[in-house]
């Protein structure tokens, strides 16, 4: 493909042995030098579309308070170009498949505004000096589905398979911990919808500044999530709780839900892989939370190289409290007005489902952002091989602590025609990434507390 640069020269340069061995202390080195602390090329490209990456975002913008939404920093961009169905084809190089069957499927509403390219992702020092550490130890375990040898930082900055890039998705940095409210819809056709709140925490052992290695392997667990619904009625009270492990084979994920009407706290074995997501109206399933979660060892991954495409970034106008849920939904897909839309370097990893196993995905194919190793566009496909969803992640830094994150997940089922929006937090608080949490707070105890509130 003329749009895909295959990384099998790059991968020759940086793994002169075999494809699945440690990097060097060498080739460590590169980090924050020809690399940035995170692996991605410094350096821009050769057109200067994309810039060099010079730090990110260093310091909020003057008047911002954490807990306020945050300020556009970039404000005065003009959009450089609009690609709608009339000029896609000029741009197919810069999309996913996924992305051109939304022109199809929508050619009168659906566009895409693109703005400069902002490199903005940025992150604690702490976390930089992690990733240089643990990319000479880190390793993979059972078939891939467990990592040892690593805490806090990038395990695999320097990618060779398919499974260390899905990983450093997994593990990126998010703060240590976060408490957020706000909700989700799913629009039907003719753009009708109810907001389903949602009060949500998680708290992120892998990253915290004490983690080691030998600490979390003795203990087995990534992060705890814990989530209650707070609206509508009917719903409200529902309550969830999930413990994730670092090594799903050995102990996999853990996870209880409090159901209201039977004010019991069940275990719940399913809340995984294909299985409905919360309230999604079917829309998604348990692993598109923020864009992949959970064991990988349904699919066989394949690390199909970089290429470069206009990913959802820097949507601070999308995450603005001067938006209104009312102006962002509408039928079909989100409202482009709100939507920004950059080049970046993205890796491609594909998964296909392994002979014996089973998920409603036959394919999935993931665009994952060099500089920051979120997931930003996520291809679908069915077991016949067709599109079937399309997920995009709406990324900007939050510089508060700084990460680069997203502050709205888009789900678009092709067949239905319908989409579900996840994170929408324009009309409620922001994330504080300052909770104070424990293990306590992450208790089955804990969870039945959370949803009689």
């Amino acid at each position: 493909m003329k749009k895909l640069t295959l990384l099998s020269s790059a991968v020759a340069l940086v793994f002169s042995c075999s494809a699945l061995a440690k990097v060097t202390p060498e080739q460590a080195a590169r980090l924050g030098n020809d690399l940035t602390p995170v692996g991605a090329e410094k350096a821009g490209n050769a057109d200067g579309t994309i810039p060099a990456w010079t730090g990110g975002i260093t310091s909020a913008p003057a008047g911002y308070t954490p807990g306020d939404h945050h300020p556009n920093p970039f404000a005065d961009d003009a959009i450089q170009f609009t690609v709608d169905k009339s000029n896609v084809s000029e741009h197919r190089n810069f999309l996913s498949p996924g992305m051109i069957q939304l022109f199809d499927i929508y050619p009168d509403t659906f566009k895409m505004n693109v703005y400069p390219t902002r490199r903005s992702a940025s992150y604690p020092q702490y976390f930089y000096d992690a990733t240089k550490k643990i990319a000479t130890e880190a390793e993979l375990v059972q078939g891939g589905n467990g990592l040892i040898n690593a805490a806090i930082g990038i395990p695999f900055p320097m990618p060779a398979t398919g499974l260390e890039a899905i990983w450093n998705h997994i593990v990126r940095y998010r703060g240590v911990a976060a408490s957020r409210n706000g909700g989700q819809a799913a629009p039907t056709a003719n753009g009708a919808y109810t907001i389903i709140g949602f009060d949500e925490q998680i708290m992120f052992k892998y990253s915290h500044p004490d983690a080691t290695p030998d600490a979390l392997e003795a203990e087995n667990i990534l992060f705890r999530f814990k989530q209650s619904v707070t609206s509508p009625a009917r719903l409200a009270g529902t309550a969830l709780l999930v413990h994730e492990t670092m090594d799903q084979v050995a102990t996999p994920r853990q996870a209880w839900t409090y159901n209201t009407g039977q004010r019991r706290v069940r275990r719940a074995p399913n809340v995984a892989y294909d299985a409905p997501g919360t309230a999604s109206d079917g829309l998604r399933t348990t692993d598109d939370f923020d864009m992949f979660n959970g064991s990988p060892d349904r699919y066989n991954w394949e690390l199909k190289g970089k290429q470069e495409m206009y990913i959802a970034y820097n949507d601070y106008k999308l995450h603005s409290k001067d938006a209104k849920y009312a102006d962002i939904l509408m039928p079909g897909h989100i409202n482009p007005d709100y939507v920004r839309w950059e080049k970046h370097r993205v890796w491609v990893v594909e998964a296909t489902l392994k002979s014996g196993t089973r998920h409603v995905y036959g394919k999935r194919v993931f665009y994952i952002d060099e500089d920051s190793w979120q997931i930003h566009i996520a291809d679908l496909y069915d077991n016949r091989g067709d599109m079937y969803r399309v997920a995009v992640a709406h990324g900007l830094n939050y510089y508060e602590v700084p990460t680069h994150w997203s502050t709205l997940e888009v789900y678009h089922d092709l067949n239905s025609r319908r989409y579900i929006a996840i994170g929408l937090d324009n009309e409620d608080r922001m994330y504080d990434f300052s909770v104070s949490l424990s293990d306590n707070d992450f208790t089955p105890a804990a969870l039945r507390r959370e949803g009689v509130r």
